[in-house]
């Protein structure tokens, strides 16, 4: 026979109780997304310094370079770890005020991470090998044991002594590399998995480049850091309660939006060649984990403009950013969804006849796409496919 525990027969949680902000910065964020995941499928560009951007282009090519390089790369991910972990804190205080015992709240976030960590395999085999939701998956199997009943001051000593570290040792790699030539490495076969016109081999080599991606991002430090200080802003409602922390929000984004947009400005100059040093490709990893400020930064904007239209009927743009938010694991599928059968060489491979700029006006109409059918959704009172998939797995009655 079936039987449910309480946490099992949840209901999802109602529109009007969601908190606005992170819906907002969960919409937004998409956008990042798509321009960071575009440029990869420029499968017959030369590489240049910074991950698949290529290395040379004209006039629009290099601007949208320069942008994507200082606005997206490193920052898109950061600020859906971020707001992943915050979901965490959220879903682990509804459920304790419904009724639930830790030990049931706990099993649940167990079994939603290790589908999420299944959704990421999946995705990665089938369509896209920069896939984030194992890692993220991962990250909530690993980190929520051990870190989301720690005290506040535990948490912040973590965040400090992780950003310290991963600061020393991207600076110390970014050093050290100006003392051998780039290598070709992951990046060549990140482009050899578009280019491949075999769907069967282009699987495999997407479950290689993907199977070590969700450690090296516990080894990289960055998301951790940004996991921690997620749960750590949804233990005081930062973004559900944005009016209670005002001052913290503005120091918050002028700080870290000078830091991650300013030190990603570094980064551009040196794919573009504007600074000259001997490895400029040994910066990046540096450069991805500068991205954590930037991604603290953007949640804090969001926050202060989820407070700003709090309190009357947002605008028919905010409502579509929000709907989308509310479906972000569908509209990060989607995405896959278009991007890839079309722009792959084992499908259209309409990707080796785009540019930077073009690649950039493809990831935003693909986005817009995204907004207006999950506003048409969001009219209609239907949620997104694959969170309604979820949320069947992760509360199905335990037998």
């Amino acid at each position: 026979m079936s039987t449910m525990h309480p946490a099992t027969a949840a209901a999802p949680t109602p529109v009007a109780e969601r908190s606005l902000a992170p819906d907002l910065a969960r919409g937004m964020m998409l956008l990042l997304i798509a321009l960071a995941h575009v440029p990869w499928f420029l499968y017959t560009s030369e590489l240049g310094s910074t991950l698949l951007h290529p290395a040379d282009g004209g006039v629009a090519d290099r601007i949208a370079q320069a942008l994507t390089i200082v606005f997206v790369d490193g920052r898109a991910w950061t600020l859906f770890g971020l707001l992943f972990a915050y979901g965490i804190g959220q879903l682990h205080a509804r459920r304790i005020a419904a009724g639930s015992s830790e030990r049931e709240v706990h099993r649940l976030l167990r079994t939603r991470h290790w589908w999420l960590l299944a959704f990421g395999l999946v995705h990665a085999a089938l369509l896209w090998q920069g896939d984030i939701l194992g890692t993220y998956g991962l990250l909530g199997l690993l980190l929520v044991p051990l870190f989301l009943h720690r005290s506040d001051r535990t948490l912040k000593i973590w965040i400090g002594v992780l950003l310290a570290l991963g600061a020393l040792g991207n600076l110390a790699l970014a050093a050290l590399g100006q003392l051998a030539p780039a290598a070709a490495g992951s990046m060549a076969l990140q482009q050899q998995a578009a280019a491949e016109p075999n769907y069967p081999i282009s699987v495999l080599l997407r479950l290689v480049l993907w199977v070590p991606t969700p450690i090296s991002s516990l080894v990289g430090l960055v998301m951790p850091a940004a996991f921690l200080i997620g749960i750590l802003a949804a233990r005081h409602r930062i973004l559900d309660e944005p009016g209670r922390h005002l001052p913290l929000l503005r120091r918050t984004a002028v700080l870290g939006l000078t830091l991650g947009w300013g030190l990603g400005s570094l980064q551009a100059l040196l794919h573009l060649g504007v600074l000259v040093v001997p490895n400029p490709s040994a910066f990046l990893s540096l450069h991805l984990f500068t991205g954590i400020f930037a991604g603290v930064g953007v949640a804090a904007v969001f926050g202060l403009i989820a407070h700003r239209i709090s309190g009357a009927t947002p605008p028919l743009p905010v409502r579509a950013l929000v709907a989308l938010g509310r479906r972000s694991l569908s509209g990060y599928l989607a995405q896959s969804l278009l991007f890839v059968p079309t722009l792959s060489a084992w499908g259209l491979g309409l990707g080796a006849h785009l540019s930077s700029a073009t690649a950039m006006l493809v990831g935003i109409g693909v986005w817009l796409l995204t907004v207006a059918v999950a506003h048409r959704l969001d009219v209609a009172g239907i949620r997104g496919p694959a969170e309604v998939l979820l949320r069947r797995l992760t509360y199905r009655p335990r037998t």
